[in-house]
Parts: structure tokens; sequence; C-alpha cells
């Protein structure tokens, strides 16, 4: 198989998630990834980093907005410190009300807030041990920082930043300044060839650059079991979270699937929780829109990837389902990852 296979581990405890990460080491994987929500991005990630010794260690995602960039810059540097170059800083904007309301961050214009913070990251990262004055003054973000040297020589001082993004805008400003792409939980092959890779293809040639330069990275997520039915039950919970958005009515439109998400909304509505609407998921729409069946079904479905990224985050089920049931599907994923590899 042409595409590289990561995988994004699951743990109810820090000690559980570092174990994924080694298993998924061993299993062949090329990069371990730590969203942000339950717990900090860079806190999980040092700890996978501290625990394995060859796989990227990266952050999908890390918010951009509720941490400095003079402190997001800081912390990449001392990841890649403790990872020996093998750290990925993965950055995304987050939706409106979770950095206002959660963080009580400054939102502005989410695509010019994003293209400043990386401009200033990559200047700290580049600079920060130099002793020279950094200055930076955007709309959103400034820095002037003088009488400041990081005394400690960087493992690398071009740390790779990707972006997660759906939508044109920033999906083509991924396209035009990140080392790398990663694409939202849902992301069919279709949407990916169709929408997706256009808007990438037309950033990056805004920017000069050549395909090799952009990692296109996939986010998909997968559940496997011998019974085929199950593992599409254990998926459609992450479609019923997903679906209450009322803002991806244009992707599930594109799939020809309104009519499924409005029944998801309909339900949604009579108070039930947003983890527990997989009853009103249908299996076409898990088949269309996530990694779910028998083994040979999860990988036939992966190649669909072939040509159209460069890598294959694969994630287990979590919405909906308990401890157990995500853990026995995290497992069913990491004794895959070595048939993928071989292929």
């Amino acid at each position: 198989m042409g595409l590289k296979i990561t995988y994004a581990p699951w743990g109810e405890t820090l000690a559980e998630l570092v174990d994924a990460a080694q298993r998924a080491e061993k299993a062949g994987a090329e990069v371990v990834w730590v969203p942000e929500l339950h717990r900090s991005a860079t806190i999980a990630a040092a700890a996978m980093a501290a625990g394995t010794s060859t796989i990227g260690v990266g952050t999908a995602i890390a918010l951009a907005f509720t941490r400095s960039p003079l402190i997001t810059a800081l912390e990449a540097l001392d990841l890649d410190e403790m990872s020996n170059g093998r750290f990925i800083l993965g950055l995304g904007s987050g939706v409106e009300r979770l950095n206002q309301d959660w963080h009580n961050a400054r939102w502005g214009k989410p695509v010019a807030h994003i293209r400043e913070t990386v401009a200033i990251v990559r200047q700290i990262m580049a600079q920060s041990h130099l002793g020279e004055r950094m200055t930076f003054e955007g709309e959103f973000e400034r820095i002037d920082i003088r009488g400041f040297t990081r005394p400690f020589t960087p493992a690398r001082t071009n740390i790779p930043i990707y972006l997660g993004g759906m939508g044109p805008v920033m999906t083509k400003l991924a396209g035009e300044i990140g080392d790398g792409w990663i694409s939202h939980e849902l992301c069919s092959p279709k949407y990916l060839g169709e929408m997706l890779g256009p808007w990438l293809t037309e950033g990056r040639e805004k920017s000069g650059r050549a395909p090799k330069d952009l990692d296109v990275v996939v986010s998909a997520a997968c559940a496997i079991d011998k019974d085929a039915k199950q593992a599409k039950r254990w998926a459609a919970g992450l479609i019923g979270f997903y679906a209450t958005v009322k803002t991806y009515a244009d992707f599930f439109e594109f799939h020809g699937m309104l009519d499924q998400q409005n029944a998801v909304i309909a339900k949604f509505k009579t108070g039930v929780s947003s983890d527990d609407l997989a009853d009103v998921v249908p299996d076409e729409m898990v088949d269309a829109l996530t990694l779910a069946g028998d083994t040979d079904e999860v990988i036939e479905k992966i190649a669909r990837y072939e040509g159209l990224a460069n890598t294959v985050k694969l994630s287990p089920p979590t919405h909906g389902l308990d401890n157990a049931t995500v853990r026995q599907a995290q497992n069913q994923i990491i004794e895959m990852i070595p048939s993928l590899v071989r292929g």
C-alpha cells in the first residue's frame, strides 16, 4: 500500500494511551496523533514522546488560539527535543463557541488569525535561540520580543506544522502554508477527491509548491469486528454526533444524506445526548463516511484513498460506546496495521 499508515490512540488513562502508542509503533505505524478536547494535546504528546522511540508524534489538532504563539512555539520545541526530532505540530482553529465560551480566547477571522499564528510560531522556532529581536505586527497577533534568548540548542528549527481544515478557505490555506493538512474525522474518498483535493491544490499552487511539499492526511474513523454489522453500529455513534451540527449540512447534502442528517437532528431535539444517536444512523451513512466492517472490508476501504491522500490517520470510535468496547475496537485496529504496512 502506498499510503502512510498512522494512528490516533485512545486511553482511559495516560498510561493506557502510551501503551497503545507503543503497540502502534511496534505494529509499524509511522505517526501517533493526539487530539485536544478531554486532554491537553501537548501534555498527551509529551507522554507519548517519552514512551516511544521511533514513531512520529503529532497533535491532531492543538487549538491555535487558546495559547499564545510564544507558548505554542516553546511547547513545540520542547516536544521536538523530547522526541529527538519526531514531533509534528498540528494546529486548528476550533469553532467560535469553543474558543470564546470555553477558553475566553479571541476568535476574530479564523483563517487570517491562523496565518498570523503560524508565521509567528515559525519565527520563534527558527530564531529564539539566536538572541535576536523578534517582531510581528498582525491584525490578530503581534509580538515584540527583545532581550530574550532561549539557551538551548533546538533539535530542529523547522518543525513541521500541519493545519486542520474542512471548509474551502481554511483548506486552501493549509495547502498554501502548511507542511501538511489534516482532515475532519468524516472525510469520504468522494469528498476528498471532488471537493477538498482541488482546494488543497489551489492553495499549494498559490505558493508555488509541488505535491510532495504537502502531506495530505485523511482522518478515518475505523471500526473492525468479525461481525461487520456490529462494527458499523460502533461507528454510527460518531456520525450521529457530528450530524447534530447544522453547519455540516453541505457535507451531508454532498453525499445525498441531508434527510438522514435531519432525522438525527430531530431526535437530538427530543433531549437525547449527542453521543446516543447511533440508532437513527443507517448503515448507508456508515459505509459512505467511515471505515467499518470486517478486516477485509476495512482494508479495501482504506485503499480507496490511494492517489487522493498521502497518509491515513486511523482512530477507534468513541461516541456512545463504553470503554471496554472502545478498547476492543482499538485492539482490532492495531492488529490490522502490520498487514497494511506490509501491503
